[in-house]
C-alpha cells in the first residue's frame, strides 16, 4: 500500500482503469485526445479532457486549463474563433463558485491583458481573481515587474504571484520539474528586484496559496450552495408528491394535462392583461398597459388629427334642414329636425371609422403578442 501511495500516476476519464506512470505518455494522450475531439488543425472544443493526478508531492486542487484568446484564425479555425473561445471561457469563469487564475506574461503591458479584462467582466470587485505573472526571466534588461507583484500597478484583492516556467528549449531538452523548480527558486533569490519577496513567489508558493484560497472559498460559498440545493430538493420532492399517484396508462391523462395547460394559459393571459403577472417587463409597455395606452393616448391623438371644417358643417346642417322642409317655409325652432340631425350625425360618425379600426388593429396585435408569450410559457 505504501508503494502504491508513493508512486505518482495519472488517470483519464476517457481511459477508465488505465493508470499512466510515465508523464510523457500523459502528454501524448492529451495531444491524441485533443486531435480526436477537435481535429488535426487547430480546432477547439468546450468538452474538457478530465485528468486526475495522484502524487504525494502535490496539493488537492481542481484546475481548468482554458485557452488563450486567438485574434487571427489559423488552420481550419472558423472566422469567429475569437468569439467562440471567449464564449467558452465565459462559460467557466462566470460560475460564482470558481476562482479565476488570470495568467499574464510579464513582458507585455498589464493594461492589455486579455485574462484580466475577462476576469473584470465577471468579477468586477476582484473577489475571485488571482493574478499570475509569467515569463519574468524574459523581460528586457533594466525592466522588472516589481510594482505589479507588489500589487501597486493594477491592484487585485487577492494579489499577484510570479512564476518562471520551463522554456520550450528546456522541455525539448527533457529538463525535469525538480530542476525547473530549483532554477525558479534560484532566479527569485538572486534577482535584485524580487529577492525581498522570494518567499512569496514561485510555483510551490502558488500551489499553496491556491490550495488555501480554494479551501477558504469553498468554506465561504458552501452554506449558500447547500441552501440552494436544499431548496431545489424540496421543490423536486413537492413535484414528486404531486405525481405520486399519476398513472401513465390512464386514458384521461391527456385530457387532464390539456385542461391544466388551458387553465394555466387562461390565468397567465388574464394576469398579463390586468398587470399582475409574475414577470414585469422593464424595457417596453406590454399587455394591458399597452392596450390602455392605445385607448387613452393613441386613439384620442388619431381623433384630433381628423380634419374638421366648422363652416362646411354649418352649411351642411342648413341644407339638411331646408331639404327636410321642402316647399314649406322654414320657421325658427329650438330643435333640429330628427331626420336632418340623423343625416348629419351619420356622416360625421363615418369619419370615426378609420381611427377606430386603426386602434382595433393595434389592440388586436398586442393581444396576439400576449397570447404568444403565454403559449411560450405553457
Amino acid at each position: 500500500l505504501l508503494l502504491i501511495f508513493l508512486t505518482e500516476y495519472a488517470e483519464f476519464l476517457h481511459c477508465k482503469g488505465k493508470k499512466f506512470t510515465d508523464f510523457d505518455e500523459v502528454r501524448q494522450e492529451i495531444e491524441v485526445e485533443t486531435d480526436r475531439v477537435t481535429g488535426m488543425n487547430k480546432g477547439i472544443s468546450s468538452v474538457p479532457i478530465n485528468l486526475r493526478v495522484y502524487s504525494p508531492h502535490v496539493l488537492s486542487l481542481t484546475l481548468i486549463d482554458l485557452p488563450g484568446i486567438t485574434k487571427v484564425p489559423v488552420g481550419d479555425q472558423p472566422p469567429d474563433i475569437e468569439q467562440q473561445i471567449r464564449d467558452m471561457i465565459m462559460q467557466f469563469i462566470s460560475r460564482e463558485n470558481c476562482l479565476i487564475l488570470a495568467v499574464t506574461p510579464a513582458n507585455t503591458d498589464l493594461a492589455n491583458s486579455d485574462a484580466l479584462k475577462l476576469a473584470k467582466e465577471v468579477d468586477p470587485q476582484g473577489l475571485r481573481t488571482i493574478g499570475v505573472i509569467t515569463k519574468l526571466d524574459l523581460m528586457d534588461e533594466g525592466t522588472d515587474a516589481r510594482e505589479v507583484l507588489e500589487n501597486k500597478l493594477l491592484p487585485l484583492r487577492r494579489g499577484y504571484i510570479g512564476v518562471v516556467n520551463r522554456s520550450q528549449k528546456d522541455i525539448d531538452g527533457k529538463k525535469d520539474i525538480k530542476a525547473a523548480l530549483l532554477a525558479e527558486r534560484k532566479f527569485f533569490l538572486s534577482h535584485p528586484s524580487y529577492r525581498h519577496m522570494a518567499d512569496r513567489m514561485g510555483t510551490p508558493y502558488l500551489q499553496k496559496v491556491l490550495n488555501q484560497q480554494l479551501t477558504n472559498h469553498i468554506r465561504d460559498t458552501l452554506p449558500a450552495f447547500r441552501s440552494k440545493l436544499q431548496s431545489q430538493l424540496l421543490s423536486i420532492e413537492h413535484e414528486v408528491e404531486v405525481y405520486k399517484n399519476f398513472r401513465p396508462e390512464d386514458p384521461t391523462r391527456k385530457t387532464k394535462a390539456l385542461l391544466q395547460m388551458v387553465q394555466q394559459f387562461s390565468v397567465d393571459f388574464e394576469k398579463r392583461i390586468e398587470g399582475s403577472g409574475d414577470q414585469v417587463d422593464t424595457l417596453e409597455l406590454s399587455g394591458g398597459a399597452k392596450i390602455n395606452r392605445i385607448f387613452h393616448e393613441r386613439f384620442p391623438f388619431e381623433l384630433v388629427k381628423m380634419e374638421f371644417n366648422e363652416k362646411e358643417l354649418r352649411r351642411e346642417i342648413s341644407y339638411a334642414i331646408k331639404n327636410i322642409h321642402g316647399i314649406r317655409q322654414v320657421l325658427p325652432c329650438l330643435f333640429t329636425p330628427d331626420m336632418a340631425f340623423e343625416a348629419i350625425v351619420k356622416k360625421q360618425i363615418v369619419k370615426l371609422k378609420g381611427p377606430c379600426l386603426k386602434s382595433v388593429d393595434l389592440v388586436m396585435q398586442e393581444l396576439i403578442n400576449t397570447v404568444k408569450k403565454c403559449t411560450k410559457k405553457v
